[in-house]
């Protein structure tokens, strides 16, 4: 990414140890934070080449943790007397495997860290080797045999850890002025009420929600409006089943009145949704703050949520829920996990395309075992088979007893066309005007394109054929063919190539023109990186409402947006006939830094807002 991400979790332990006052006297904490695409040099020479730090400690999960490692070698190197210290969800509990992995790591974390550290840290700078009585970690001992002490509390009282955004440990300002980072990260609470399988978050932080102060977290929202943070995403398992989240809100509102930031909230929302939930929605929706409301189903089949140990909403409920929130204009996206156990091909698909009924933006995730979950802990008797990924830590599910291989390679190429085509919002509205007008469920109009595009011989489909057989080994193969199909003219030629050759076979032909016309509009209005990057019409730069904007014309022959607010289902046999339309399209600048993102909650605030124009047909004027 062209920005940082917020190091928010460093963030409390800095502000943990500047806070102490004896700590705060003997010693200096610095933040260092890497972008994603930093490699073991650039760390290394970056973190070494000034002051050579007494303590390292690294905020651990799968994805860098073979990084932090290597960088842990290096720095004994240069400071053989010097303490590492590893702490974080992937490490957490797994003292005998990490510590034998990483040998040059001295320390693991168990569970919450902020009063862990200081007192670890309190011990290192008294010169005490004997950490038994330091509470929630595992160490070498003397004679090298691992120790693990007595679990440390949760914490209660969530105030006491200092806000790192109030008391600047965290700069909210890059050299130019601008908000520093990608998203501001907020935590309200810690804790999830729910024990799933293939999830550690109720494990990692406590079942119980613990909440920070409403004044806290007002005053940490004013903080970020002034600094122009124009998204919150919140650090929490289940928002919007407490009262404290409608309070939230509501500050956010009335902070968003004065300074006009932040613009948009994300957010794990609450798998069940409450009357609280519902009151969010409306206030959300009636002040115009966009966000991605998640409807985290994960399966729909009844075997596999058995293994899950979760239940669903009733199905009534959730379909209730995407027509109240698509009826009030709310983005709103659902999640499915592929490879649970008790989960075939033929159920994931059923339910896949029953789930596209009601929301066509689905983000299908193949499943990867995390530590400290259910399934890592019950791996035989669910016949799991996996195997460490090539630059992280994951364990890559390659079978199991209700799945084989080879159907596992089949449903990843789905995946990885599901999630670039629909997930990520590269096509939307094509998905129910075809199951509409011809009766094709998603799935298949995904696996058709993909069929024709990976027959084509251009580099763009050897491209996107290379990462679709790559997907599995590679889960980073998503980015670059994101970025091409934001970016390059091939890929419109790719998807109009295929609606020729297999539009005529998928509908009636009294509808192949008026939908070619409607494909032609989800490409024109997806995401636009900026004005050179998209076919020969002119592009216009304004402000609306204080936001800049991209703006265009497009004329179509038919009414794309009539199609895109519905088909008639009883009409399969008789399209719509021509009815010449000019729309104006306007697109959020920025998104050229998110092309190659695969934070699709973010890239749907790209896509075009689209309105027809009366009169003649003019061009947008610059304002």
């Amino acid at each position: 990414m062209s920005k940082e991400s917020m190091p928010l979790a460093a963030g409390y332990l800095a502000a943990m140890v500047r806070s102490d006052p004896e700590l705060s006297a003997r010693s200096r904490v610095e933040i260092v934070n890497y972008p994603g695409a930093a490699g073991q040099w650039e760390m290394a020479t970056r973190l070494l080449g000034g002051d050579v730090p007494d303590v390292l400690a690294f905020s651990v999960l799968g994805w860098n943790v073979r990084q932090f490692g290597a960088l842990a070698e290096t720095f004994k190197q240069v400071n053989p007397k010097g303490t590492v210290i590893f702490g974080g969800n992937h490490v957490s509990n797994q003292a005998e495997r990490t510590l034998r992995q990483w040998p040059m790591v001295d320390v693991i974390v168990n569970g919450e860290g902020e009063l862990t550290f200081v007192d670890l840290l309190s011990h290192i700078a008294d010169g005490r080797t004997d950490l038994a009585d330091v509470a929630g970690i595992s160490y070498r001992d003397a004679d090298g045999s691992i120790r693990t002490t007595a679990e440390r509390a949760r914490i209660e009282d969530l105030d006491i850890i200092p806000s790192p955004i109030l008391n600047g440990v965290l700069p909210l300002h890059d050299d130019t002025g601008a908000f520093r980072y990608d998203v501001a990260l907020l935590e309200t609470n810690r804790g999830c009420p729910y024990h799933c399988s293939f999830c550690y978050w109720g494990g990692a932080v406590g079942q119980r929600v613990r909440s920070f102060s409403r004044g806290r977290l007002r005053a940490e929202l004013e903080a970020l409006a002034r600094s122009g943070a124009e998204t919150v995403v919140l650090c929490d398992a289940n928002f919007g089943i407490l009262r404290a989240d409608l309070e939230f809100v509501e500050d956010l509102v009335e902070v968003r009145r004065r300074y006009g930031y932040p613009r948009a909230l994300e957010s794990s929302w609450a798998k069940n949704k409450s009357k609280t939930f519902y009151e969010i929605v409306d206030i959300m929706r009636r002040e115009g703050i966009r966000s991605s409301f998640t409807l985290a189903l994960q399966t729909l089949s009844d075997d596999a949520l058995a293994t899950m140990n979760r239940t669903n909403m009733k199905i009534n409920a959730w379909k209730d829920l995407t027509e109240r929130l698509s009826a009030d204009g709310m983005d709103i996206y659902a999640e499915l996990i592929w490879g649970a156990p008790g989960e075939t091909p033929e159920s994931f698909l059923k339910g896949y395309d029953e789930l596209a009924r009601h929301v066509s933006r689905i983000a299908a995730y193949p499943l990867i075992l995390l530590p400290n979950t259910d399934y890592v802990e019950r791996k035989d008797l669910y016949g799991f088979v996996t195997i460490r990924g090539d630059r992280d830590d994951f364990e890559y599910v390659l079978a199991n007893k209700d799945m084989t291989l080879r159907q596992n390679l089949s449903m990843q190429r789905f995946l990885f066309w599901a999630r670039l085509l629909a997930e990520n919002l590269v096509l939307r509205h094509v998905f129910p005007a075809l199951r509409a007008a011809g009766g094709r469920r998603q799935s298949e109009v995904i696996l058709s394109i993909a069929d024709h595009v990976e027959g084509r011989q251009s580099a763009g489909a050897q491209l996107l054929r290379r990462a679709a057989a790559n997907s599995t080994a590679d889960p980073d193969s998503l980015s670059p063919a994101l970025e091409f199909c934001f970016t390059s003219p091939e890929f419109d030629e790719l998807v109009m190539g295929w609606w020729k050759a297999e539009g005529p076979s998928l509908v009636a032909a009294s509808w192949v023109e008026p939908l070619s016309e409607l494909v032609r509009f989800d490409l024109d209005s997806r995401p636009l990186p900026d004005a050179a990057t998209r076919g020969p019409y002119e592009i216009l730069a304004e402000v609306r409402d204080g936001e800049h904007v991209l703006v265009a014309v497009r004329d179509y022959e038919y009414d794309v947006l009539g199609m895109c607010h519905g088909v008639p289902e009883d009409r399969r046999d008789e399209g719509p006939r021509p009815s010449p339309t000019t729309m104006e399209l306007c697109w959020k600048a920025g998104f050229a830094e998110l092309a190659a993102s695969t934070n699709h909650e973010e890239t749907a605030h790209y896509v075009a807002r689209s309105r027809r124009l009366d009169g003649a047909r003019r061009p947008p004027v610059a304002r």
